[in-house]
């Protein structure tokens, strides 16, 4: 690792202080009347994030806002991505829209997409 300058506290990850693009992780469980997914979302805040599906396409995006750095001398590692986020997934099953819910809490976005009919689940990434 390279020497941190005494004039820039955040050293090698002042690039990752930029905010950029960034992917959260996610699960996708089926049962027999519904497709759920879940988002790995901690810190994100419901004021911040959308919820679209159209057309079999379930698409999250928002955005993780960095926590403040005031005060800070040094800064030692720095794994957690912020910044806007998206993520889009296609199922080739019909869902109810309009009965479809999303729940966000304890930094989970869990997104229940009931199904129409008993057709297994076919995911396209």
């Amino acid at each position: 690792m390279a020497p941190q300058s005494p004039h820039d506290p955040f050293g090698n990850f002042s690039d990752r202080l930029g905010g950029g693009r960034w992917r959260p992780s996610v699960d996708v469980l089926e049962t027999e009347k519904a497709v759920i997914v879940r988002f790995e979302l901690a810190g994100v805040r419901i004021a911040d994030l959308e919820v679209t599906v159209d057309a079999g396409t379930l698409r999250v995006s928002g955005m993780r806002r960095a926590a403040p750095h005031d005060g800070v001398q040094r800064l030692h590692q720095m794994e957690i991505a912020f910044g806007p986020f998206e993520r889009s997934l296609r199922f080739e099953v019909s869902f109810v829209r309009d009965e479809v819910s999303a729940h966000l809490e304890d930094g989970v976005l869990t997104v229940t997409l009931p199904k129409q009919g008993p057709r297994r689940l076919a995911v396209e990434r």
